[in-house]
Formats: C-alpha cells, sequence, structure tokens
C-alpha cells in the first residue's frame, strides 16, 4: 500500500465492528476476526508462541508446547465467542497485514486491556502498519473507558521492545533467567 502525502485518510470499505487509523501516512483498519482467519491464526500461533517460550530460555521445547496448548485452551476456551476477548485482524486496503487480540477485564481502578498478541506479517515490517495497530487499539480502548493497557514481550524481541517504548509503553516488571 504507498503511503498517502496529502494528509486525508483513504476512504476505507469496513465491515460492521471495524476501527480505522490513520498514522504517518499508513491506513490501515481492525476488522473482527473472522471463524476461518481464526482457525488459521489458531493452527500457528500455539507452535509459534512455544517456540518463543524455548527461544527465552524459560523451558525447554516440549515443555514449552504443552504450556502453550494449556495456556490457549485456559484463555480462549469459546473460540473468538469467549468472553472478554477481541481478536482482529488489520487490513491495508484489502491485503490482510497482521492481527492483534486484547483481553478487557474489570479491576477496582476501571477496564483494563491485556495485549495477548500483536503481529504484523514479517514481510510487512517496519513500514508503520505497528504504530498503526497500536493507535486503532488505543482507540478502541479509549472509547471503552480502558484506563491502561498492558502486553508482554520476550526479551529477545528486541524490535516489538522498541516499538512499545515508542509508542509509550513502559516496563513494569523484568524476569531474569541465567543459563548454565
Amino acid at each position: 500500500m504507498p503511503d498517502r502525502v496529502d494528509g486525508a485518510p483513504p476512504d476505507l470499505g469496513q465491515r460492521a465492528g471495524a476501527v480505522l487509523a490513520y498514522r504517518g501516512g499508513v491506513a490501515l483498519r481492525l476488522e473482527p476476526m473472522t471463524d476461518e482467519q481464526y482457525l488459521r491464526y489458531r493452527e500457528r500461533a500455539e507452535g509459534e508462541y512455544a517456540q518463543n517460550i524455548a527461544a527465552s530460555g524459560a523451558m525447554p521445547l516440549p515443555d514449552a508446547q504443552e504450556k502453550a496448548r494449556q495456556d490457549y485452551r485456559n484463555l480462549l476456551p469459546d473460540g473468538l465467542a469467549t468472553e472478554g476477548h477481541r481478536l482482529w485482524t488489520a487490513y491495508a486496503d484489502a491485503d490482510e497485514v497482521g492481527m492483534l487480540w486484547l483481553h478487557l477485564e474489570q479491576r477496582s481502578d476501571g477496564l483494563h486491556a491485556f495485549g495477548y498478541d500483536f503481529e504484523v506479517r514479517e514481510e510487512l515490517r517496519r513500514r508503520g502498519y505497528g504504530r498503526a495497530m497500536i493507535e486503532a487499539a488505543e482507540r478502541v480502548c479509549r472509547e471503552l473507558g480502558v484506563v491502561a493497557i498492558g502486553l508482554s514481550v520476550f526479551g529477545f524481541n528486541t524490535g516489538a521492545r522498541a516499538l512499545y517504548e515508542q509508542m509509550g509503553f513502559e516496563v513494569t516488571a523484568v524476569r531474569m533467567t541465567k543459563r548454565l
């Protein structure tokens, strides 16, 4: 998708529940994930999550694979219909560029959101889609009255960590391991 230089966001077609974002010349929309997209997502997401857990040094791959299966089973027992969870596909024009998964939870100080997964297709990274997706997520959260958005990122994922810091996320905890 070419960057726009005239400052006006393009007119994007959208399904019900879509959220538009326009940041730094990049136009993007989040649409609720379809059942077909969700099945594709789940097929690969558990495996990628397990690989990341193992790559972080937290546990060996077989244990990480079991943890990934359990985490997804526990977090999304009803798939897209799981209460409090929202999953979107991100589009630039008609092209799928990534996905976003937020969990909403009421706490004593208000509604909180937690980003369980946030991804831009690897070949499309560093083009502004990540920033636009975060902007769209923030827009949704503001409209819902969310008071804070949290997320976790693996220590080795320096690109994502840098993006989150640039977008105003702050480190609240650090888990460290020393391999022997």
